[in-house]
């Protein structure tokens, strides 16, 4: 006689209904890989998020390396007049370049560190000196710089400034939906238990938030405190709760009466408990979904609060910082914008799929 398999529980048979959505499997690759490259990318894209390159300003999207010869003159043509030397000579020779210099005054061989220091050069060598030390033949080393998305208007790579944004703007809104997410399962699911006059006193502060101007609620507390990080979680976080309270309540108010809960009174547990054990348990694929889309509704209104001003200040940056800045820059340079609204994009669009996808999932009617 064959051994009999166990039937899968209602965890496992979401997770097999799940595994069916490829919808939902790529939304929460394309997730996974934003996390990932925000979190290590960083590192290894050779820029810092703060190195400004003045001589590369505004540069588009492009795989070519730089500098190239367009701005290659501008910049020496830069360097020699801090140098206080004139540019008399450039002869290319493969990965280095060889500079003449000359000043009637003699040139100043400290200042020759202007040229590492612009990072756009190496370490240079004195080849030859003329004119009892009027004139310097230099050998420099070019460096190789790669700017896949472009640089901004100070000459920072974009590519790293965007990556270092979706840390700030992921991590504001996985932070601002766990509070709300605590705030709104507690006080939803305990009005709903609860029911009653308590119930109808609890949901009326509920509708009286609802009413109040969200943009006029952050503009009074910056009134009171110091724009912050932290100020704008407690901002986003005291409003976003409403939703998951109101989802809560509803789910509870359909499991009061059933037959666990009534057994659960029987053997005498309290309130508190019959709510922390099975009330809230029993909550947790209606929470889930809302969770999930609760999350990108997050950042977006932080990117709308960073684009007015309102939301993440300098030196931190976010994708609607960013976004902001490439408002103002659009006409000269249009790629500034479309980056950062690209991650922004994405990572929005695979939070509603994989909302949409854990709905389905979780919905037990589905076979």
């Amino acid at each position: 006689m064959s051994a009999r398999v166990p039937a899968a529980g209602p965890a496992g048979r979401a997770l097999a209904r799940l595994v069916r959505e490829r919808t939902a499997l790529a939304a929460l690759a394309a997730l996974i890989g934003i996390a990932l490259a925000c979190l290590f990318g960083p590192a290894l894209t050779g820029h810092d998020p703060e190195r400004a390159y003045p001589d590369l300003r505004q540069l588009p999207a492009g795989l070519a390396a730089q500098p190239d010869a367009g701005h290659l003159g501008s910049a020496l043509e830069r360097l020699a007049f801090r140098m206080r030397a004139r540019l008399e000579g450039v002869v290319p020779d493969g990965d280095t370049m060889r500079l003449t210099l000359g000043s009637d005054a003699g040139v100043d061989r400290r200042s020759l560190v202007y040229l590492p220091r612009s990072a756009l050069f190496g370490t240079p060598e004195v080849v030859e000196e003329r004119d009892a030390g009027r004139s310097l033949v230099v050998a420099v080393p070019i460096r190789h710089l790669y700017f896949p998305l472009g640089t901004d208007v100070q000459g920072r790579d974009l590519l790293t400034r965007c990556l270092v944004a979706g840390r700030v703007s992921l991590a504001i809104g996985l932070a601002a939906s766990l509070v709300a997410l605590l705030i709104g399962v507690g006080y939803g699911a305990s009005a709903g238990f609860l029911g009653g006059a308590v119930d109808a006193v609890m949901m009326r502060v509920v509708d009286v938030l609802y009413a109040l101007p969200f943009v006029f609620f952050v503009i009074l507390l910056l009134v009171f405190f110091r724009p912050s990080l932290l100020l704008m979680l407690v901002a986003i976080a005291a409003v976003e709760w409403l939703d998951m309270a109101r989802v809560v309540r509803a789910v509870t108010l359909s499991l009061r009466e059933r037959d666990f809960v009534r057994a659960a009174r029987a053997l005498g547990l309290g309130t508190p408990r019959i709510i922390l054990r099975h009330i809230v348990p029993s909550t947790l694929g209606p929470v889930a979904v809302t969770a999930t889309l609760l999350v990108p509704q997050v950042i977006l209104l932080e990117s709308f609060l960073s684009f007015l001003g309102l939301g993440v200040q300098e030196p931190q940056t976010s994708w609607g910082v960013l976004i902001a800045e490439g408002a103002r820059s659009i006409e000269a340079a249009p790629h500034m914008l479309a980056a950062p609204a690209a991650f922004l994009i994405t990572t929005l669009v695979a939070l509603n799929l994989l909302g949409d996808g854990l709905a389905d999932a979780l919905d037990p009617r589905s076979a």
